[in-house]
């Protein structure tokens, strides 16, 4: 009997604080096709994002494709820049550093095809901690790039989150501002 009474107990006990699952980012139908720009020319980065919009139900608009007659036709993802850094945050007795932060962070914006605004530029930084042994610098480095990796995928989650939070905004207005008819 307790054993069917225990996950009845945390399923109501989650609904009723508010506990939630995210949704899964779905772009509006009249959403133009979205180009994914960034100051690296190979991203990582700009693959996840493409990836995402893809799975979302975009239409990515390729890189080897002109703006038609000087205006563009599709939404642009401007990735303006992406940094990372390490920064030491634990040394031994010797004063090598044993422990490290790395920190990833991006500034983006998104706007429409008419040029109009709907992000705001803006950064998103994260960081992770990692332990790094001195005597082992081949297991750091590969521990390194498998944080790197994570926190990519990460940020392409987050940008998106973004995205998909304003996107729903805006669609939650609309009925409110067609509304009565007043003004």
């Amino acid at each position: 009997m307790t054993r069917y009474l225990i996950p009845l107990f945390l399923a109501v006990s989650l609904s009723a604080c508010g506990f939630h699952l995210r949704n899964t980012l779905t772009l509006p139908e009249d959403t133009p096709a979205v180009k994914v720009d960034s100051a690296v020319r190979y991203s990582e980065l700009v693959k996840l994002l493409n990836r995402g919009l893809r799975a979302s139900g975009a239409s990515i608009v390729e890189d080897d494709v002109p703006a038609a007659a000087g205006k563009e036709s599709f939404a642009r993802l401007q990735i303006r820049s992406e940094r990372w850094g390490d920064l030491p945050i634990a040394i031994d007795g010797s004063g090598r550093a044993q422990e490290y932060s790395l920190r990833y962070a991006v500034i983006f914006s998104f706007t429409h095809p008419d040029g109009s605004v709907l992000v705001p530029e803006q950064v998103i930084e994260i960081s992770r901690d990692y332990v790094s042994q001195p005597t082992d610098v081949t297991g750091t480095a590969t521990e390194r790039e498998i944080l790197a990796d994570e926190l990519r995928r990460e940020m392409s989650a987050s940008i998106l989150r973004r995205i998909d939070s304003v996107i729903r905004a805006r669609t939650q207005e609309k009925p409110a501002d067609d509304g009565n008819g007043a003004g």
